[in-house]
């Protein structure tokens, strides 16, 4: 028993969280750089907080994750940390050379009170940015938000120092996809290129952190959104922002600043989602959809229904970030099965209403919460057991407790390979979803039957 501290009675719990169901924002602004190309992440903090941030999406994505710090001593945190910025920014254009630097500030900084902005203007006066080279930065606290909205805070910040009206809108889109994998970025991007549509997708970590073995090491991969693409969306016809609280602020930064309309949806994972993403792009773009994509969709809507009877009213628990829970929550309701455990760490006012809307015909109670934790969501599986959980690699520990199948989903996966090739969102990254859920739950049968039960065919 792994987590046998876990009591069954829940007690309200105001100040104290116990195994928290989220990581910290310099994670998920590291991780929106890192879709730039040719940019370099830089954390203006310590250098133990670089380090975690490093470590953990590495082995995530199990790449290197390449960054800088500003490595912050005693003299640093008490003085402040211009110095150590001014020289880490003439270090890194002088020894790596990238295109841009991306400077996320982390609780030292920010209790500090750096003012990035007026060191990048110090910066720029001494001759420290090199011609043709940029440097921005995100505020990215970890004492408040989630990765989720450090990761929103990077994106909005690509817009407010890059984005620019160029005198008239071009026949273009902009999609921002929110915290997904990298091949779900390339998924996205397969679905807008099977449309025909001009688009340029922020932050882009496809051929980033998913890129092929060469036997070389790059210090900046192929993939990743360019800094002169970055500029142009703000001469785009349109914007689709894929989920509402890692998407949603950058898209509005674009309207009010350049005037380009956005649409705020989910993320495009199930049939409805994905229907809602593709008919935007449609008709945004004024397409229309081809056969290839009716094809994919039927497809998927077949797999559903030889697999339904399988899913049909078993219970699922889910934890993870908001904006992903919104689409999986929407997608298990619509092929009969119960999520009624569902809880994100990040706090979101919005999100426990959503979620009871998407739930409320389900004939079961359901207990929804943001700004929870892992002890809670375990709580809830003890005094109500389901048969299936959902969730990232700290859920293995409560899936082993209480002998329960268990799909893995979300940020981060640290003890499986291979989720950063494999799309879950639109047509195609549903029928994989799909299959992952019912292995898991027809190999529960095989392990529980007797010799009798056990059968060929199921």
């Amino acid at each position: 028993m792994l987590l046998r501290h876990t009591s069954k009675e829940i007690a309200e719990r105001k100040s104290l969280t116990v195994n928290p169901a989220k990581t910290c924002q310099p994670i998920g602004a590291m991780y929106a750089s890192l879709g730039i190309h040719g940019c370099l992440p830089h954390s203006h903090g310590s250098q133990g907080c670089y380090a975690y941030h490093r470590s953990t999406l590495t082995r995530h994505y199990k790449e290197p994750v390449m960054a800088a710090t500003s490595s912050f001593t005693e003299g640093a945190s008490v003085f402040g940390g211009q110095a150590n910025l001014l020289q880490a920014m003439d270090n890194i254009f002088t020894i790596y050379n990238p295109d841009v630097i991306a400077v996320h500030t982390t609780c030292l900084s920010e209790t500090i009170g750096d003012d990035v902005p007026q060191i990048f203007g110090k910066a720029k006066a001494d001759g420290k940015i090199p011609e043709g080279k940029y440097v921005f930065h995100a505020s990215t606290p970890s004492y408040v938000g989630t990765h989720v909205t450090g990761f929103a805070n990077m994106t909005k910040a690509m817009v407010d120092y890059f984005a620019k009206q160029n005198g008239h809108k071009e026949n273009r889109i902009n999609i921002i996809p929110g915290w997904v994998e990298p091949s779900d970025m390339k998924e996205i991007k397969r679905i807008a290129g099977e449309l025909g549509i001009d688009f340029i997708l922020f932050p882009d970590t496809d051929n980033v952190l998913n890129g092929p073995q060469t036997g070389k090491f790059e210090m900046y991969p192929k993939g990743g959104v360019t800094i002169d693409e970055l500029i142009r969306t703000g001469s785009s016809s349109g914007t689709v922002a894929l989920g509402e609280l890692a998407s949603g602020p950058a898209a509005r930064a674009l309207d009010s600043k350049c005037k380009v309309p956005c649409k705020i949806l989910d993320l495009p994972i199930g049939i409805k989602a994905t229907d809602r993403f593709v008919d935007t792009l449609r008709k945004m773009a004024g397409v229309n959809v081809p056969e290839s994509i009716n094809i994919e969709r039927g497809q998927l809507i077949d797999i559903v229904t030889d697999m339904q009877a399988y899913f049909y009213h078993k219970k699922v628990a889910l934890v993870g970030d908001p904006d992903q829970l919104i689409a999986l929550t929407e997608f298990l309701v619509s092929i009969d099965m119960m999520p009624i455990h569902i809880l994100t760490g990040t706090k979101d006012k919005k999100f426990e209403k959503k979620i009871l809307s998407l739930t409320e015909e389900i004939p079961h109670d359901v207990n929804v919460k943001s700004g929870g934790d892992m002890y809670l969501f375990h709580q809830w599986v003890k005094n109500e057991p389901v048969d299936l959980l959902i969730g990232n690699t700290y859920v293995k520990y409560i899936a082993r407790d209480e002998d329960i199948p268990f799909v893995r989903y979300g940020f981060p996966i640290l003890d499986r390979i291979g989720h950063s090739y494999f799309p879950m969102v639109c047509y195609r990254g549903a029928m994989r979803f799909l299959e992952k859920i019912l292995d898991a739950l027809m190999n529960r049968i095989d392990r529980d039957s007797s010799e009798i039960e056990f059968d060929l065919v199921m």
